[in-house]
């Protein structure tokens, strides 16, 4: 008898109706009471709490804080926050912390340079914008059609 004419099947779950994949045919937990579901509940219940906390955070810092300090140092602290919410959301609900070590390297190193990636393109085009706003060539130009007009 093949595969896919096998309801009990892990692979026919696989490759057919997905839907029994979620619906409980595959359920982890017989009983919602239990230990490990309970266990399961408090620690995604502990890293909303977390991760509400850290946008509370931002919030108020922008709201209040911003202005109090420099630019500089305000964005860098959004950014670390940012990424903390995002390491936190991937790691858990994305089940990457469940991951062997080559997989997740295998996922951040091209996240980490499309990261830079973006970097260097925006310092690029600031870089471009800024030579263009600042050369004699174009500011002898403007002169020149001001003065002819």
């Amino acid at each position: 008898m093949s595969a896919h004419t096998q309801q009990d099947n892990i692979q026919y779950l696989y490759e057919g109706d997905q839907s029994k994949l979620y619906s409980g045919v595959l359920s982890h937990h017989s009983d919602v009471n239990s230990d490990e579901s309970k266990g399961q509940v408090k620690l995604i219940w502990k890293i909303f709490w977390f991760l509400l906390v850290i946008t509370l955070i931002e919030v108020v810092m922008g709201m209040k804080f911003s202005h109090l300090m420099p630019r500089g140092i305000a964005n860098f602290l959004f950014l670390v926050l940012t990424l903390v919410k995002a390491g936190y959301i991937v790691k858990v609900f994305m089940h990457l912390g469940d991951e062997v070590k080559g997989f997740i390297t295998t996922v951040l190193i091209p996240l980490v340079l499309f990261v830079w990636f973006i970097i260097a393109f925006l310092a690029d085009g600031s870089f471009w914008l800024r030579m263009n706003d600042e050369s004699p060539a174009r500011h002898n130009s403007a002169i020149h059609q001001v003065t002819h007009e």
